[in-house]
């Protein structure tokens, strides 16, 4: 049943991947690209840690941690560009 359950959840993730990638290329606006940039990391966040539901051992939630910590440090830089066109401030 959790293989089911797995299969599942990975073709609807990959599937979501593939529309935030839709986004990130097609975005009408550079916050569109932002966002979808955001969505794209959680989406690869979910789909390790399916991956480390499936697998045994703790290297698939580990690195899903480091994905976690450098995508919000990516978002946040970007948005910070987007809004005062310099990440650190002087």
């Amino acid at each position: 049943m959790v293989m089911l359950a797995s299969n599942i959840a990975f073709c609807a993730i990959s599937i979501s991947i593939l529309l935030c990638l839709l986004r990130l290329v097609r975005g009408p606006d550079s916050a569109d690209r932002i966002l979808a940039f955001d969505t794209l990391y959680i989406n690869a966040l979910a789909l390790l840690i399916v991956l480390g539901i499936r697998q045994p051992g703790s290297l698939y939630f580990e690195a899903a941690l480091l994905i976690a910590l450098t995508g919000f440090i990516g978002t946040v830089a970007l948005s910070r560009y987007l809004t005062r066109a310099s990440v650190v401030e002087s």
